[in-house]
């Protein structure tokens, strides 16, 4: 689904639907959802996270933190992972990218309801930066999510591609797409049916704490990522 006609489902049609604004790949604007108003930040066009692109939306979300405090924000993800250009990395993209982590940290300590939407494609340390650090990350059915491919993950962990293909069939950790990343807890839910009622219930049920190891082990994703930490929280 393209932003714009997620923005209707999500926020109605007519002449004037929503504040959102397209700039090349970045989007950002304030919507009036249930009566209250809503900062929407994210990118389209699958674009690769940059230094300006990671800024940017760190910006907006610092801009809510200081101008409308306690106003929920809603990142919307469609993003090929981060920039892999020369000019980044000598700007220090590891920076910006934290940077933009670090913002929607914020947010979320200073109380704004903060979700993560991917509606399009989720890969790599532009997903890892924005919506898995939101308090809720969630996810159209048809979306896109994965951190590696498998021939790039068989190349860095030396395993042959064909053990890997095996372990994908039975282990959410080692495949790509969403519903394992729903097993695994990464992705609390997908939207189906009324986007602007499960909009208005991922607002309304957003967690407060982190139940993302939890849920994968609920779920069977991630059997043993909760009791890991758990052992580490009785031993600090």
């Amino acid at each position: 689904m393209n932003w714009t006609a997620l923005a209707e489902a999500l926020f109605g049609t007519g002449p004037a639907p929503h504040g959102i604004t397209q700039d090349g790949d970045f989007l950002h604007g304030t919507v009036v959802f249930d009566g209250a108003p809503l900062t929407v930040v994210g990118t389209t066009n699958h674009a690769p996270i940059g230094v300006d692109l990671a800024l940017r939306q760190a910006r907006v979300v610092l801009d809510t933190v200081r101008d409308h405090p306690g106003r929920p924000i809603l990142l919307l993800i469609d993003t090929q992972g981060q920039q892999l250009r020369r000019r980044d990395e000598l700007l220090g993209i590891h920076r910006a990218m934290a940077h933009l982590g670090q913002a929607i940290d914020l947010a979320r300590r200073q109380g704004h309801r903060v979700l993560g939407l991917v509606y399009d494609q989720a890969l790599s340390g532009g997903f890892i930066t924005s919506g898995l650090i939101a308090d809720a990350c969630d996810a159209l059915p048809g979306a896109e999510i994965r951190v590696m491919r498998l021939p790039a993950m068989a190349r860095i962990t030396k395993l042959a591609p064909e053990r890997l293909e095996a372990l994908s069939r039975d282990n959410p950790v080692f495949a790509p797409g969403v519903d394992n990343y729903v097993a695994m807890g990464g992705v609390r839910r997908l939207w189906t049916g009324d986007l602007a009622a499960a909009l208005r219930a991922a607002l309304a049920e957003a967690p407060r704490t982190d139940v993302r190891a939890d849920d994968g082990r609920a779920r069977g994703g991630r059997r043993l990522a909760a009791s890991v930490i758990q052992r580490v929280l009785d031993a600090a």
